[in-house]
C-alpha cells in the first residue's frame, strides 16, 4: 500500500480503482467526504456532503482518476464540455498533474466559475447556451492534439464517482441504504454508485439487497424522466432546456440509455421538479443540515421530500441524498 491509499482520500480505494503508479496519481485532498444523518418524519435521512472536495463539488472524485491515468498514457493536453463544476474541477486537477486544460462553457453561466477555471491556469471558451451546445463548439474547433474528456468519452471519470458508492457503503458499517437519490444531469455519479454497489455484492461484503436508485431531474430539463415514464429505452433531446440548477441542465446526456437500465434494475424511479421550488427547498436544506449547498442538491432534497410524501418512501427506509456541490459560485 502506498502513502496515499493510507490516507482519508479516495485512493484509499485503490484496489477498486485502474492501475496508476503512485507516481502518476494526482491528489487534492479527495474524498472521504462526511455522511451527515437526519432524522426526517421519521425517516433516517443521510447527506453525502460532497461540499467538502476541494473545489466544492462531487466532481473532483472523476476528474482526480481520468487526469491522472491521463498522466499514464502521456496525454498532455485536455478538454471538455461543462455546466460549471466539471470545468473548474478539471482545470484544478490539470493545473497538479502538469497538464494543459480547455474548458468550453455555456455562455449563461456565472461569471465565477470562468473566473476560477482561468485562475486555475485552464482555458475557458464560451459558445452556446447549454452543455450540449458547448460541447458541439468543442467538437468543431478541437484536434487530435487534445485529448476529450467529456462525460463518458472516456471510462475514468466514472471509475472515480464510483468511490461514492463504496465510501457510502463502508459509512454504513458495510451496509446498502435502502433508497439513494441523486439529482441527475449526465449521470456519472448515479451510474458510478451503481456500479460500487454492484461490486461490492458480486464480492460478498455486503450481502442486503441493492438499493432503489431515484434520479431528480428538472420539469425545464428532464429527459430521463420523460424517457422512463414513456417506457422508452434511450433519452430524446430535451427541447427548449433551462433551470437555474446548471448541473441538471443537459438536455441530450450521452448515457441516457444507462442511467435508464441503472433506474430500472434498481427497481427505482425518477421524477421532476418545477423551477420554482428551487429556492425555497434550497433554503430549507441549508437550516436543516448548515451546508451550503447548491440548487442541485436542493431539487433532490425536494424529491424526498415527494417521494415521501407519496409513500415510495417507507417509514423506516433509510435513505442517501447525495449533496452534489456547495453555492460559492452561483452569486
Amino acid at each position: 500500500m502506498d502513502d496515499l491509499e493510507d490516507q482519508p482520500s479516495l485512493w484509499r480505494y485503490g484496489s477498486f480503482l485502474p492501475s496508476i503508479p503512485p507516481d502518476r496519481r494526482i491528489s487534492l485532498g479527495e474524498g472521504h467526504t462526511p455522511l451527515m444523518r437526519l432524522e426526517v418524519g421519521g425517516r433516517d435521512i443521510y447527506l453525502k456532503d460532497e461540499t467538502a472536495n476541494p473545489t466544492g463539488s462531487f466532481k473532483d472524485r472523476g476528474m482526480c482518476i481520468a487526469l491522472s491515468m491521463a498522466r499514464v498514457l502521456g496525454i498532455k493536453r485536455v478538454a471538455l464540455p461543462s455546466a460549471g463544476n466539471a470545468g473548474v474541477a478539471a482545470a484544478a486537477y490539470a493545473q497538479a498533474g502538469g497538464l494543459e486544460c480547455r474548458v468550453y462553457l455555456p455562455t449563461t453561466i456565472p461569471e465565477a466559475f470562468v473566473q476560477e477555471i482561468r485562475d486555475s491556469g485552464a482555458e475557458a471558451v464560451l459558445a452556446g447556451k447549454t452543455i450540449t451546445e458547448a460541447g458541439a463548439a468543442m467538437s468543431r474547433e478541437l484536434d487530435s492534439d487534445w485529448f476529450n474528456l467529456s462525460t463518458f468519452h472516456e471510462p475514468y471519470r466514472v471509475e472515480g464517482k464510483k468511490t461514492l458508492g463504496l465510501e457510502i457503503a463502508e459509512q454504513l458499517d458495510w451496509d446498502f441504504p435502502d433508497v439513494v437519490v441523486y439529482p441527475t444531469g449526465g449521470g456519472t455519479g448515479l451510474i458510478g454508485i451503481w456500479k460500487a454497489f454492484q461490486e461490492l455484492r458480486s464480492l460478498n461484503w455486503v450481502r442486503k439487497p441493492l438499493p432503489r436508485m431515484v434520479a431528480v431531474q428538472m420539469e425545464g430539463c428532464g429527459p430521463v424522466v420523460k424517457a422512463l415514464h414513456e417506457g422508452q429505452a434511450a433519452t430524446e433531446p430535451w427541447p427548449d432546456p433551462h433551470t437555474r440548477a446548471l448541473g441538471l441542465n443537459v438536455p441530450a446526456p450521452l448515457a441516457g440509455s444507462w442511467m435508464l437500465s441503472v433506474l430500472r434494475a434498481s427497481r427505482g424511479t425518477a421524477l421532476a421538479v418545477p423551477e420554482e421550488e428551487i429556492n425555497a427547498a434550497q433554503d430549507q436544506l441549508v437550516a436543516i443540515s448548515g451546508l451550503p449547498v447548491g440548487p442541485e442538491a436542493a431539487v433532490a432534497w425536494r424529491g424526498v421530500e415527494r417521494l415521501m410524501d407519496q409513500g415510495w418512501i417507507m417509514d423506516h427506509e433509510r435513505v442517501v441524498v447525495v449533496i452534489t456541490g456547495d453555492d460559492r459560485r452561483y452569486g
